[in-house]
């Protein structure tokens, strides 16, 4: 189990008239859904994310399968009421054999970044056309920032092609930070300002969320703007089981939380 501390803010910036933003704060769940498809659509698409999302009162943790039946649940209801379709960037509470992780989810371009002993790393990779330029060495991060296609994303919760979503697994320890924001963050602050500010640890998440969305809005505040930071204060092996469990076969060298499908991969690992 783990005790954690969190803040969220959020804004439609100052040239947007609608927030299609939304967020999930609340133990075991925390998310970003940033939607597209005009102002009804995108504001539909990513409330629905919120509320699928939702975890039942009192559950300190879920499952992966939670997770991946959430994210389809979302996707069957925004094609159905023809929303449009979110990113979804999150971080979902799970055990593995019995201690606490971090289930980090990703689809489209908003982001999850982890700070701990002062050093800020992103772990989630965007879904969209200006990172397929980065990694093929065409566009540099610098100016993947200012690029006109940096808004076309390559994967969404209520695309055709259903949602593609990226996984990670981090454990979860005391002094961690996780910083999950949309892109109006991301587009209006460069890499050093976000990890200045997300490694402030002395300073109280919700304050820290408060001052990244006030420097995006300083910084001209082009796009709706959302965070949500979460500190782990303490973390207790041996938790009771997560809501949604499956019974497997137990072996002595497999890990009976985790599904095989799609792949989930330890932060860290190389491979």
């Amino acid at each position: 189990m783990m005790q954690v501390a969190w803040g969220a803010a959020t804004d439609s910036g100052r040239r947007r008239p609608v927030n299609e933003d939304a967020l999930l704060a609340a133990m075991p769940i925390f998310l970003v859904a940033d939607g597209m498809g005009g102002h009804a659509a995108g504001g539909t698409a990513s409330a629905i994310v919120v509320e699928e999302f939702t975890a039942p009162s009192g559950a300190n943790s879920v499952t992966p399968e939670w997770v991946m039946d959430a994210f389809e649940r979302s996707q069957a209801r925004i094609r159905r009421s023809s929303a449009g379709g979110t990113t979804v960037a999150g971080v979902a509470a799970v055990q593995q054999n019995g201690t606490p992780y971090w289930l980090v989810f990703n689809i489209g371009d908003s982001r999850i970044y982890h700070c701990i002993d002062g050093v800020v790393t992103q772990i989630s990779v965007d879904h969209s056309v200006v990172q397929e330029l980065v990694d093929l060495g065409e566009v540099t991060l610098d100016r993947a920032r200012f690029h006109p296609q940096r808004h076309v994303i390559t994967r969404a919760v209520g695309a055709p092609d259903g949602p593609r979503a990226d996984f990670w697994l981090l454990p979860g320890e005391p002094g961690d930070r996780l910083m999950i924001c949309s892109d109006g963050i991301t587009s209006e602050i460069d890499a050093a300002a976000i990890a200045t500010l997300t490694r402030s640890v002395d300073t109280d998440p919700q304050q820290v969320a408060e001052s990244l969305v006030e420097l995006a809005l300083q910084a001209g505040g082009r796009d709706n703007i959302t965070v949500v930071v979460v500190d782990v204060i303490d973390v207790t092996a041996d938790a009771p089981a997560p809501i949604g469990d499956r019974s497997m076969t137990a072996s002595a060298d497999r890990d009976h939380t985790l599904p095989r499908l799609p792949a989930i991969s330890r932060v860290g690992d190389s491979t």
